[in-house]
């Protein structure tokens, strides 16, 4: 019987390593924003899109990744949340070739039967082209993704104007991930440093300078290496125009009531209305604003009117509600929020809410500093039914409609 050990090892062994290459400056694409790998598409970084295409891919085992040595606390970052144990990284060297050399040494240990190697910056890798390119690779044979040239290709000469025309019949575009048996490729790549040789600008040249027969393959023409800023802005508008957006728009709830008392006006929505009671109440008792304060204090999950403003505390006695709705908005923008929309409806027999609604639509968009045409204020009575029906109360009911910025996580 096999050790289980060495039946994990052999199952590893079946699936492909990969190696991503993201050692360079990056310099093509500009230098302020840093090396070009870990610059933001679609709010993640590319190498951290690159990675995921083959974390995900059931047939992919062990990753080594061939950093710059500045880049350590850049990658740990790149990485996080992925499936970090699962990957290497090491740091590069002065070419592309020294660090897949030095990359594919890292993987001796146990070493794989076969190996894609990628560069960092093609992050539009699909399953498909894994696939193929994997299905490929023979005991003696690597496989290269590649497109057909398309344009006309031309050949200047030294004061740069056309010298020939090139026939581009036969002539493919290498792409990556390119992939090899194992060894050959590794003893190649060690073969050519020892013999000086350092002028190799993708795999398939090591392997077709060993010796080592390379197959096409059909590669894919999303999987772009991004090289120049323009390259940088397409990609992350690629993603931000694939991705279906879910806006992070949030809806909250408030309702309150309160009970009449001798007096010979009410306050709602911060108006003054003259009528032969008022409204029992710490504060001004206004039932409506009471009621969005809660709204909007739910739109960010930040308590009710009684946390921040507690009707034990004398302070607030008679004091005018807006207060509340005008703090309640500022803890909403605090947090990124846009009030979007807000909406109240009174429930009472009297007095008459219509006469009033305009001046109350202007008080609310002057507190909440949004347009009047995204309030509304609306009135009902109880039928003569319950405490309100026999004119003991007034109650109200407000939501208000609150974007904040990002969208709803998964």
């Amino acid at each position: 019987m096999r050790d289980p050990m060495q039946i994990g090892s052999m199952i590893e062994q079946a699936k492909a390593a990969v190696v991503i290459v993201a050692a360079g400056r990056g310099e093509r694409a500009g230098k302020a924003d840093g090396p070009k790998q870990y610059r933001s598409i679609g709010g993640r970084p590319v190498v951290a899109r690159t990675l995921e295409a083959f974390l995900r891919h059931p047939r992919i085992g062990r990753i080594v990744v061939a950093i710059h040595p500045d880049d350590n606390e850049l990658f740990i970052a790149a990485a996080d949340g992925l499936e970090t144990d699962r990957i290497v990284t090491i740091h590069g060297g002065a070419t592309r070739q020294e660090s897949t050399r030095l990359a594919l040494q890292a993987l001796r240990e146990d070493a794989p039967t076969m190996v894609l190697i990628h560069d960092g910056v093609r992050p539009f890798v699909d399953p498909e082209l894994i696939d193929r390119t994997i299905d490929a690779i023979e005991e003696r044979q690597g496989a290269l993704p590649s497109m057909q040239v398309a344009e006309t290709l031309k050949r200047i000469d030294r004061e740069g104007n056309v010298g020939e025309t090139v026939p581009r019949a036969g002539l493919f575009a290498a792409q990556t991930p390119q992939g090899f048996p194992f060894w050959p490729i590794l003893s190649a790549h060690e073969k050519a440093v020892q013999l000086g040789r350092h002028d190799f600008t993708d795999d398939s040249a090591v392997a077709e300078w060993a010796q080592i027969p390379v197959r096409i393959v059909t590669g894919s023409p999303d999987n772009v290496k991004l090289t120049w800023a323009r390259d940088m802005v397409l990609a992350d508008q690629r993603y931000t125009n694939a991705r279906p957006a879910f806006p992070d728009v949030r809806t909250g709830n408030g309702y309150d009531v309160h009970a009449f008392e001798l007096g010979d006006h009410v306050t709602l929505c911060g108006i003054t209305i003259p009528h032969g009671k008022k409204l029992s109440g710490h504060s001004d008792a206004d039932v409506a604003l009471h009621a969005l304060t809660d709204a909007l204090l739910a739109t960010c999950g930040a308590g009710d009117i009684g946390t921040h403003f507690p009707p034990s505390d004398p302070k607030w006695k008679g004091a005018s509600s807006r207060i509340f709705v005008e703090h309640a908005a500022a803890i909403v923008r605090s947090a990124g929020g846009r009030i979007a929309n807000a909406d109240i409806t009174l429930i009472c027999e009297a007095p008459r809410v219509g006469p009033h609604r305009e001046q109350m639509v202007a008080a609310l968009a002057d507190m909440l500093a949004i347009q009047p045409s995204r309030i509304s204020v609306k009135a009902t009575t109880n039928e003569k039914l319950g405490f309100i029906g026999r004119e003991e109360g007034i109650a109200a009911i407000a939501t208000a409609s609150v974007v904040f910025p990002g969208e709803v996580p998964e």
